[in-house]
């Protein structure tokens, strides 16, 4: 993990190799001198940004601030005049570590480089909008009021994690796996999911409008009192969880699957498309202008399932009949 302490004495050796003052430094930065002081006493760390212009004025790489990058400061006079961008590029990768830390209002947008390096933290009011996260592991942290719009988590990882009323608009969470983890309060508008991975998990409260769910994999995970108005399911599979309480106002199903799910205070609406349900219970749940095409229904338990001007086809209304369901509301139309 980067301290604070190293850092700052990686700041003040850069600073007396090129001969600069704490106040020159300050002056370059637009900040105080009192700030770098702090800097180099370990009294505080600059922000993602800050350190970008930071190693430009002291002619270092971002590495140099990481605690496994030796000390060996070149000027950059000094360098070989053949070396290129892409050759330095390659020497150099990043090595950003925010593990095992208390970040609280810090501002990490278009952070890029962690390298699966970002665990065992607690979060509060940080900023990571237009960040790439893809890849990560992100494994027992506590995220609260942060802000991840539209940044890339693409094949990250979220195990074993409490996220808290966090933003994730407009986001990409392709094929992403969520383990064990809960999210309450979370926006996720306009995002990404697809073909992710979600196990074991707990979502209360989340809005998940406009969102492609296309051939995500919901195992043993309950969503409930979530926003799904104008998502797309196609292809998902939900299986052995709960899915109550959710308003899924103009969402797309099609070839989605319920398997053993506990469905609950719900209203379907729309085209409801080879869809597939077995071993589920209905628990006031309504079909409302619907029309069910091709959808296939097996050993459900329709405990208080009702239809409200609905259509469907002959071999859906067989299903359904062979299921023992109050037809009532639902009306046969020719193929």
């Amino acid at each position: 993990m980067v301290k604070m302490k190293t850092i700052g004495n990686k700041i003040a050796e850069a600073r007396k190799k090129i001969k600069i003052s704490q106040a020159g430094l300050a002056e370059r930065l637009f900040i105080s001198p009192q700030a770098v002081g702090k800097w180099e006493r370990g009294e505080s760390m600059p922000d993602i940004t800050t350190f970008e212009r930071l190693a430009g004025i002291l002619g270092v790489d971002l590495n140099y601030f990481s605690e496994s990058f030796e000390s060996d400061l070149v000027a950059p006079s000094a360098l070989n005049t053949q070396d290129t961008e892409v050759q330095i590029a390659q020497r150099t990768k990043p090595v950003w570590d925010l593990s095992r830390g208390n970040w609280t209002d810090a501002d990490f947008s278009g952070l890029k480089g962690l390298h699966e390096k970002l665990s065992s933290s607690n979060l509060q009011r940080c900023l990571f909008i237009g960040s790439d996260l893809s890849g990560l592991l992100l494994k027992t942290n506590n995220v609260e009021s942060c802000d991840f719009s539209s940044s890339n988590i693409n094949g990250s990882h979220i195990q074993g994690s409490h996220l808290d009323n966090n933003l994730f608009k407009d986001s990409s969470l392709k094929s992403a796996k969520f383990s064990k983890s809960y999210f309450m309060g979370c926006d996720f508008s306009g995002s990404d999911f697809d073909d992710s991975d979600i196990r074991t998990s707990y979502f209360d409260g989340n809005l998940f409008k406009n969102s492609s769910l296309k051939a995500v994999k919901l195992f043993k995970s309950y969503l409930k009192g979530c926003d799904f108005s104008g998502s797309d399911f196609s292809q998902t599979e939900l299986r052995s969880g709960g899915f109550e309480h959710n308003n899924l106002k103009g969402v797309v199903w099609k070839e989605t699957s319920f398997i053993g799910t506990q469905l609950k205070d719900l209203t379907f609406d729309g085209t409801i498309e080879g869809c597939y349900f077995e071993n589920c219970s209905f628990d006031w749940v309504k079909f409302e202008n619907a029309n069910l095409i091709g959808t296939f229904f097996k050993n459900n338990r329709f405990k208080r399932m009702k239809f409200v001007d609905c259509t469907t086809d002959a071999v859906t209304y067989g299903f359904l009949k062979n299921g023992g369901a109050n037809l009532d509301g639902l009306t046969l139309i020719d193929n």
